[in-house]
């Protein structure tokens, strides 16, 4: 917490009481109808609304219970302290009394000896709270009281009337409960009575003769004492001090500048003398000190301390010694310095009203030589001062003698809505009331504080608040017009206003950047539901008016501009300012796409558009350019907040569903369901300097901070995570009305009356920071920005992610490279050594094609005095092992624990790779490395899912290295191929021969039937019978004589089920098997009947095994039967759709033989594929899943296999060149943000520099977003669209008859028939359902190799 602006005191005389209790110095004020207790400047201890009335009236703190008492109208409340101080310290309602007889509203309260209060209107009351409130004393005044005040001792009371010039002293005559008894007596004064101060004894049980201070509108401080016990009169003249000759003009100016102010108070001698015992301690032993040697004479003299200032600075400072002596001499009142620079912040432009300030001075701790000044200016605002004692009271002079530590500020009803200028350094906070208050941001001792500016008070009710940048200037939106304040001085002024007539609710007010951007014009738009709306022209008076007439002098100038419809036609819900986020971008003159978003709007269902716009003065007009839209599918959104970084977040219309978007690429970047009593109320988005963003998510009583993450495609870990929470129930029971970010990172959260301001800064011990392994460098915080910008930004090249993205991205050698630096550069590293985050390397070694080959030889040999064996290239398993030791010794500074972790599992995969380099193609590497870290990560248990991910069995089925691959994975298993292994390999997805799927399920099966004790036939009966091999299957079932079925098993499956009576049989055993819920065995029965579509259905739907079926199906039909390619367009393409897999929806069209869709499906989004008879996606018809627009389905390394597939086949050239450049643009481009959101910023640049263009780079006329590269297959040779390789390319094209040339569709290649090949190309014909492909080296070297 970095400071709190508890709210805003009243201008009554007692808005606040103090007092030392308990050793804990307490100040007790009142805010509207809030009690606020703070136990130190910026130490809020509790905020208590007491809802029984509208506005408090006075308060008073009891020294000795520690008790308080408020009133409000005729009522007092008594709160009494509960728990541990330090720890859990709280009040708690005690009492709520009134008198029976009178309903006036009481001004003044005062608390006698114990259980005593007085309590003062037009009469004076005292109870007694024994047990109950009791009245046990009233009187009735000539006039409504002012000031009424019980001694320290309880034995005189002194009241004073409204502007009364007599006090009135009351002696007590009788100390019981039952009888009680004053006698009054008057002391007079020749003016006025400001104010009165009774001395304080030094403890609370020392009994002193009591003695009276009044301040006089005549500006002198009189004392009064008891020099004469046998006087009439209880208190008796003693001295009087002359403010106005104390502290003298000391300019000629000053008295030409009217009446000088002059402000008096106390300093108790129990305070002073304290204090400078503790100042003599602290400085012992210290050389000579001349205000402390001045200080502790005066104080030998144990006198009371008199301070004069007038509001300049200056100070006269008066001892009083022993008063009340009856040998006063002229000596007993003696100056003790005359001085400047104490400045308490008072200010001159007030209304009379405003004008006054009460000041109370005491020892801020006991255990402290500092005094604390407490200024309560009745402009609103309690102001704490500290000064050590020989600072405050040395005669040299000093500049700075005494430090504002707090200024209590705020409103005097809940707060309802925050508002910031565009830099963030100013906020605007209104409340129900049409009151609003400015606050800016000043710098002070190398932090900066929020201090009050000015206040807001509204005739209308304000709508909607816009802060002008650079300029004291806002605007305010009403219900039919707007106005101008200017909210320099105090008070802010309104400059003028404009009624508007059009027909509904405006929804708005922001600001538009303009073009010929001038300091003294501005331009504010305010926006209608129908996207209609009004843009103002606010200049300033210094400019000459259009037509060379000056305008009127001191005007500024409020003008309609012109009207704009920014071209929509549908209606929206709501549209609002986006949230300024990142550093403040300059305006380029431009108006395109890369122009900051300046408001976000949002329909009914769900569509999120952002926007940008632009002022052209000269033809009087604004253009609005829509940057993007999101169609969130979210119906009927409760709320929305964009930030001008791109980003989005949606409320659904609970109210507990917060998603995030990013509006470049239209994508859904994190989701969460809170719970439903955690009814979300604000969003607000900040960002750190580099642009990382960070959003608050504000609940009734917390805000959660909300980080973005590096995209994670590997894990799939969430993109977002929260950095902290903060609870405010310990502060306040008001629940949160807004909050709003500062630009330095400062959160304010506005609750009931009060400001909090949280400082960035997180705690050491916290959770994420440890995780981090943040440097602390010896401090108990780090900084949020500096957590936020560790979670994201560039990775150091030896981070795990970094390393995965090079290897899918085909960058092998790199990979090497990086790991064998790594291996020298942790072989000489120690505990602490900064560890370089490229490791040394030259940068463009990381995206240079060319420069990859040299990095190992040049790495190498730039290691002169190396052995022999360190002599390496690659990381074999030798390396790999003495690296892993290393990493197990050493905690590198960039990475987690759990980052560490996966990096050994990289390096053992990387070293695992290596050994079979030879024997396997690119793609085949790339799966084994992944399959071999997913089972490393399994038997750690720290595995997110249970089989690897389609994107490796894309890898792993486009290799044509199947075989090796095949007996790895068997290895893996130890031999041992259960289903579970083979469905956590996915083998028979990535299979493409149909010989070899069958081949695999026969040794499945075998192991399936031996992976139990008892070798039961049931287990392995559904992959012999998908195999065809019933005999097999009868002579297992003859030897299984320890179950009980098998008499019955082996009689039926002797019969022949080509008959159609058997294989009824069968068929009703599998529906009693369903019944007995035996599905697997069930779906066996279905395989004997020879139905394969309803075996097929019951593992889907029953089972839920999508790779099992297909497994089954594959064997028994073969890759081209009709079931096969129903459960490719009916279960797998749809449910790719709905979970935007491309990887999976790639796979299917390639097994459905449409090759030239496989590589679409790689771009565009997969709904827009499918064809209208495939059955919909869940949700709602046309639309997406959420989960189908996350960012996870637009994975980067989508771009490796699309390079590699679309020059494979003429079918895929095909299917790229159906690709409109726009599109192929886009993709390229998203990718390349995509590697950069991940921290994968070489791999980025590597992209955009090297990619080739299908047919060229893209024109302006081909970006067009209509255009497209149409080419028929009758005529065209698709392999011109490459610039080399086109003699690789395999022919698979279907030949087409004469009447249906004109089908634009590409015919799909029927089951059983062969790809003809094409008339026009002599060359060899294609394999019938497989092709081998050339080596990988020469269709990938645009990668790098």
């Amino acid at each position: 917490m970095r400071a709190v602006l508890p709210g805003r005191p009243p201008a009554k005389l007692q808005s606040f009481s103090t007092a030392l209790w308990k050793g804990l110095r307490i100040v007790a004020y009142i805010s509207g109808h809030a009690l606020v207790i703070l136990g130190g400047p910026q130490t809020l201890l509790q905020t208590i609304y007491i809802d029984d009335t509208d506005t408090l009236e006075a308060i008073a703190f009891d020294e000795t219970s520690g008790k308080i008492a408020v009133c409000g109208g005729p009522d007092v409340f008594v709160y009494q302290p509960y728990g541990i101080q330090g720890e859990t310290l709280k009040w708690s309602l005690l009492y709520t009394f009134r008198a029976p007889d009178d309903d006036e509203p009481i001004y003044t309260l005062s608390w006698g000896s114990s259980n005593e209060l007085l309590v003062g209107n037009s009469r004076l009351a005292l109870w007694f709270m024994n047990d109950e409130p009791r009245l046990v004393w009233k009187r009735n005044l000539a006039t409504p009281v002012k000031f009424a005040q019980f001694s320290p001792d309880s034995s005189l009371i002194v009241t004073v009337g409204q502007y009364d010039r007599l006090v009135k002293v009351w002696r007590r005559l009788a100390f019981g409960a039952d009888e009680v008894r004053f006698e009054n007596s008057y002391l007079p004064h020749p003016n006025v009575i400001t104010g009165i101060h009774w001395r304080l004894p030094r403890h609370p049980e020392q009994s002193m003769d009591n003695v009276l201070y009044t301040f006089c509108a005549d500006n002198k401080i009189r004392v009064w004492a008891v020099t004469d016990l046998h006087a009439l009169s209880a208190l008796q003249f003693w001295a009087e001090i002359d403010m106005g000759e104390s502290v003298q003009p000391r300019h000629a100016l000053d008295e030409d500048q009217g009446p000088q102010r002059r402000y008096g108070f106390i300093l108790d001698g129990r305070d002073f003398c304290a204090a400078t015992e503790r100042a003599v301690q602290r400085t012992t032993g210290n050389k000579e000190n001349h205000a402390l040697e001045h200080i502790i004479e005066v104080a030998s003299k144990a006198p009371e301390i008199c301070v004069v200032i007038d509001g300049q600075g200056h100070m006269s400072a008066w001892a009083l010694e022993d008063i009340g002596s009856k040998a006063k001499t002229n000596l007993s009142v003696f100056n003790i310095l005359h001085v400047e620079g104490l400045d308490l912040g008072f200010l001159f432009d007030q209304s009379p009203q405003e004008d006054y300030a009460q000041i109370r001075a005491f020892q801020s701790t006991t255990s402290d030589d500092k005094l604390s000044v407490l200024v309560h200016h009745f402009d609103g605002r309690i102001e704490w001062y500290d000064s050590h004692v020989d600072v405050l009271f040395d005669p040299a002079p000093r500049t700075k003698r005494i430090a504002q530590v707090a200024s209590w500020s705020g409103h005097t009803a809940p707060v309802k809505k925050i508002v910031r200028n565009a830099i963030g350094d100013t906020l605007v906070s209104r409340t129900n009331e049409n009151k609003a208050t400015v606050w800016t941001q000043k710098r002070r001792d190398g932090g900066s504080i929020m201090a009050h500016k000015s206040v807001i008070l509204s005739d209308e009710h304000i709508h909607r608040t816009c802060v002008l940048e650079n300029r004291n200037l806002l605007v305010n939106l009403h219900h039919n017009g707007v106005s101008l304040w200017d909210f320099s001085s105090n008070h802010a002024k309104k400059l003028a206003s404009l009624q508007f007539t059009l027909p509904g609710k405006p929804l708005c007010v922001l600001p538009i950047p303009s073009t010929q951007a001038t300091p003294v014009v501005s331009y504010v738009a305010t926006i209608w539901a129908d996207m209609h709306g009004i843009v103002w022209e606010i200049r300033d008076p210094s400019q000459e008016g259009q037509n060379g007439s000056s305008v009127n002098g001191h005007d500024y100038q409020l003008r309609e501009f012109c009207t704009f419809d920014m071209g929509l036609k549908e209606d929206i819900a709501y549209i609002l300012p986006v949230d300024p986020a990142g550093p403040k971008t300059e305006a380029s003159g431009f108006f395109d796409s890369f122009s900051a978003d300046i408001a976000l709007s949002y329909t009914h269902s769900g569509v999120v558009r952002t926007w940008t716009a632009k002022v052209d003065p000269a033809n009087m007009k604004v253009d609005w350019l829509l940057q993007s839209t999101v169609d969130t599918g979210i119906i009927n959104p409760s709320m929305a907040s964009g930030s001008s970084i791109r980003k989005a977040a949606l409320v659904d219309e609970d109210r507990t569903h917060l998603t995030i978007w990013d509006t470049n690429n239209a994508q859904l970047e994190f989701e969460e369901h809170f719970a439903p009593h955690d009814i979300i109320q604000d969003l607000d988005w900040t960002s750190t300097p580099d642009k990382q963003s960070i959003l608050a998510v504000g609940f009734p009583h917390k805000v959660v901070l909300l980080s973005q993450l590096r995209y994670d495609y590997l894990d799939s870990r969430p993109s977002w995570t929260q950095v902290r929470e903060i609870w405010i129930r310990d502060l306040t029971p008001h629940p949160i009305g807004d909050s709003c970010w500062l630009n330095n990172g400062h959160l304010v959260i506005g609750a009931g009356n009060q400001l909090f301001v949280y400082d960035k800064d997180i705690d050491v011990g916290d959770r994420l920071v440890s995780e981090l392994r943040m440097p602390s460098r010896g401090l108990s915080s780090v900084d949020l920005f500096d957590v936020v910008s560790r979670l994201n930004g560039p990775l150091p090249v030896f981070h795990p992610q970094y390393l995965a993205q090079c290897i899918l991205a085909g960058k092998t050698s790199l990979v090497h490279s990086i790991l064998l630096n790594l291996h020298s550069k942790l072989k000489f590293y120690t505990e602490g050594d900064e560890l370089d985050g490229f490791l040394d390397m030259p940068v463009e070694y990381l995206y240079e094609q060319d420069a990859q080959q040299e990095v190992s030889k040049e790495i190498r040999s730039s290691y002169v005095d190396s052995t022999d064996e360190e002599l390496l290239y690659v990381v074999d398993e030798k390396a790999a092992a003495a690296l892993n030791e290393s990493l197990a010794r050493i905690a590198l500074p960039q990475l987690s624990s759990h980052e560490q972790f996966r990096l050994a599992d990289t390096i053992e995969c990387v070293a695992m790779v290596e050994k079979h380099r030879r024997s396997m193609d690119d793609n085949a590497a790339r799966y084994l490395l992944f399959f071999r870290q997913h089972m490393l990560r399994r038997t750690q248990g720290v595995a997110n899912k249970d089989t690897v991910s389609w994107r490796e069995i894309v890898w792993a089925y486009h290799s044509s290295s199947q075989d090796i691959l095949t007996d790895l994975v068997s290895r893996q298993f130890n031999g041992k191929l259960t289903w579970k292994a083979a469905r956590e390999s996915g083998l028979f997805m990535w299979l493409s021969d149909p010989v070899a799927v069958k081949v695999q399920l026969e040794i499945l099966a075998r192991c399936e039937y031996t992976k139990t004790e008892e070798k039961n036939p049931i287990d392995c009966s559904l992959y012999y019978l998908a195999l065809r091999k019933k005999n097999v299957l009868q002579g297992l079932w003859r030897i299984a004589h320890w179950n009980r079925e098998q008499a019955a098993t082996q009689r039926l499956l002797a019969n022949d089920f080509k008959e159609p009576r058997w294989r009824t049989t069968a068929l009703k055993n599998a529906y009693a098997l369903l019944g007995k819920r035996r599905f697997e065995y069930a779906a066996s029965f279905f395989l004997l009947a020879d139905h394969l579509r309803d075996a097929a259905n019951v593992i889907i739907n029953q089972m839920g095994d999508l790779q099992l079926a297909i497994a089954i199906t594959r064997a028994s039909e073969g890759d081209n039967g009709p079931v096969l390619r129903e459960i490719l367009e009916e279960k797998v393409l749809p449910e790719a759709a709905s979970e935007g897999n491309r990887w999976m929806a790639s796979w299917a069209f390639w097994m459905l033989g449409r090759r030239d869709m496989a590589v679409r499906a790689l771009i565009s989004p997969v709904e827009t594929l499918l064809s209208p008879s495939t059955p919909a996606t869940p949700g709602s018809p046309g639309r997406g899943t959420l989960q189908s627009k996350s960012y996870l389905s637009n994975d980067p390394a989508l771009v490796v296999l699309y390079h590699q597939l679309r020059a494979k086949t003429l079918q895929t050239l095909k299917g790229a060149s159906k690709v409109k450049p726009r599109e192929e643009w886009e993709f390229v481009v998203r990718n390349a943000r995509l590697y950069d959101r991940m921290g994968c910023d070489f791999l980025a640049l590597d992209l955009v520099r090297h990619w080739e263009f299908l047919g060229g780079l893209p024109t302006d006329d081909t970006l067009k977003p209509n255009t497209t590269l149409e080419m028929d297959e009758n005529g065209v040779d698709y392999r011109k669209l490459l610039r080399r390789r086109s003699s690789l390319v395999v022919a698979d094209m279907p030949v087409h008859r004469a009447d249906i040339l004109q089908e634009a569709t590409v015919s799909e290649i029927t089951p059983g028939e062969k790809p003809k090949k094409e008339e026009q190309k002599p060359k060899a014909k294609p394999p019938p359902t497989m092709f081998h492909e050339p080596d990988a080296n020469s269709l990938l070297d645009s990668f790098g190799f």
